[in-house]
């Protein structure tokens, strides 16, 4: 069979195989009667170069653990994999959050895999490459009762679903282009929506210099340019370009000139990253360049939103997100709501491009990234900035939310609502990170949680749900969401669980004989 031939021919076999999502979702969407075995494989089946820039980036597999509140349905059942086995203590963390289920009825239904490979391979791929694993995975499942859920879905979770015969509720790789820094700009285009003047799609540097330089033409105003990575996530793929020091060239081929002299001096947001490198990644990924967006009072919200398999499209939150890195453009976390003044345009926007992207044959989770500029009137300028087809940062702080209250999200205000009636709201991290924090385990963890009382109390739905404990002990990094009756209540209980961190590590460290650098090994 020739190459073309055999693609379609799994092509048709996966659209076959999908079709079997309209069947099971009523099962898988509900929220008491569920009666299906959720398989998770969370593979961050992304460029290992940009992976690399992400400390602890193999235990980012932990970020889904909040699917297993799913088994506070009494029928579900679920199977989650790993490329290293979990802590014990982290899956047990898990379970006992579950409201109004017993332990062991939960731990029975749950199912857990490793391929034992700490290789930056996705976890995907590991799976396909493991014949007896996967017959042991495909065994535990029920057939027709199964779904399966990940990360982000490319075609090796395609040829995954495929081997097991279970439908894949995530984005047909087949779309995955929706998705990149240009292809969002493409869809931004569509739906008639603000973004920032821009550049296509290049895989070279000399045409990405000509790019940069048409666009400082046509706004010679600018102060800044990004050069984003067209498969970057998480800002690490993008470098700032300050044009302030080049002057002001007057003709085309000097400003082409002064911006590839520039580019070895690029501001790169991803850690120890490099122009020789950089530049061999646009030859990988291609890269676009973008005006930055400038502002006194700027702010980096987010829409969220669900295409199910029926083509309905929902919003799911909004967050102001929390940037860091030299010039702002590394995703640090999250707060929810977004801020009330932009909150529910941030829900037409989404729900526009939600129904663009399902009339594309997306389905499954989407986010859309904006810039918030305040003006002088105090109005603020929404610019779309990306869309993202697969699980974030701010999917696991939500899910947990949404799982351990089994509220509802409501568009009239933008809030979500646990079922008392109570607003709820979180502050949320993956990059609590701090060297004092290294060589602490799990299990110690606990006990500064148990003691200092800063766990989630299910009776007020308050407190706090860490997550990435295996990135903890080697890395001195680990996650949280904070949920509180109010956005204070909620940067204040974060703020109480760093602060109590810090002193329980400085105390160990203060009394204990040894270096700081023999107890971390």
């Amino acid at each position: 069979m020739q190459d073309g031939d055999e693609s379609r021919s799994k092509h048709d076999e996966f659209q076959q195989l999908q079709s079997r999502l309209l069947s099971l979702w009523q099962s898988f969407d509900a929220t008491i009667d569920s009666d299906c075995d959720i398989l998770v494989v969370p593979s961050l089946s992304l460029d290992r170069g940009e992976l690399l820039k992400v400390e602890g980036c193999i235990h980012y597999e932990e970020r889904l653990l909040c699917s297993l509140m799913r088994l506070s349905n009494p029928r579900t059942r679920l199977i989650y994999v790993t490329s290293v086995p979990l802590a014990p203590i982290s899956i047990e963390y898990y379970l006992q959050l579950l409201p109004g289920i017993p332990f062991s009825h939960a731990r029975e239904r749950l199912l857990l895999f490793s391929t034992d490979d700490y290789s930056l391979q996705p976890l995907s791929q590991k799976i396909l490459d493991r014949p007896r694993l996967l017959e042991r995975i495909k065994q535990s499942l029920r057939p027709d009762r199964s779904v399966m859920i990940c990360y982000n879905s490319t075609a090796v979770e395609r040829d995954l679903a495929l081997k097991l015969d279970v439908p894949l509720y995530a984005l047909d790789p087949d779309l995955l282009y929706w998705g990149t820094k240009a292809g969002s700009r493409q869809i931004f285009a569509e739906c008639g929506l603000p973004y920032p003047d821009g550049s296509q799609l290049v895989f070279n540097d000399r045409d990405l210099a000509q790019e940069a330089a048409n666009l400082w033409a046509r706004q010679p105003h600018l102060l800044r340019l990004v050069v984003k990575l067209n498969e970057g996530f998480s800002g690490e793929g993008n470098a700032i370009l300050d044009l302030r020091p080049l002057g002001q060239p007057t003709s085309h081929p000097d400003r082409v000139r002064a911006i590839s002299d520039a580019f070895p001096k690029l501001s790169f947001q991803g850690a120890n990253e490099t122009w020789t490198n950089f530049q061999t990644k646009i030859g990988h990924l291609g890269a676009i360049v973008e005006a930055f967006i400038e502002g006194e009072n700027k702010q980096s919200p987010s829409v969220q939103g669900c295409i199910t398999p029926l083509g309905t499209v929902e919003i799911l939150s909004t967050h102001d997100q929390i940037l860091g890195g030299p010039d702002g453009q590394i995703f640090l976390g999250c707060q929810f709501p977004a801020a009330a003044a932009y909150r529910r345009q941030l829900q037409d926007l989404g729900l526009t491009i939600g129904k663009n992207l399902a009339a594309k044959g997306a389905i499954e989770r989407f986010g859309v990234d904006f810039m918030a500029v305040e003006s002088p009137d105090g109005n603020w300028d929404l610019q779309a900035i990306e869309i993202n087809l697969r699980k974030g940062g701010t999917t696991h702080p939500f899910m947990t939310l949404k799982l351990l209250t089994n509220g509802d999200y409501q568009l009239d205000d933008g809030l979500f609502y646990s079922q008392q009636g109570q607003p709820k709201y979180y502050f949320a991290s993956d990059n609590l990170h701090k060297p004092q924090y290294r060589g602490l385990l799990p299990n110690d963890l606990m006990d500064i949680i148990a003691h200092h009382r800063l766990h989630f109390d299910s009776s007020t739905e308050t407190g706090t749900v860490f997550h990435l404990l295996g990135c903890l002990s080697e890395f001195g990094k680990v996650g949280l969401t904070s949920i509180g009756n109010s956005l204070a209540e909620a940067q204040e209980i974060y703020r109480k669980v760093e602060e109590v961190l810090d002193r329980e590590t400085q105390l160990i460290n203060t009394k204990s004989s040894l270096p700081i650098s023999w107890k971390c090994r």
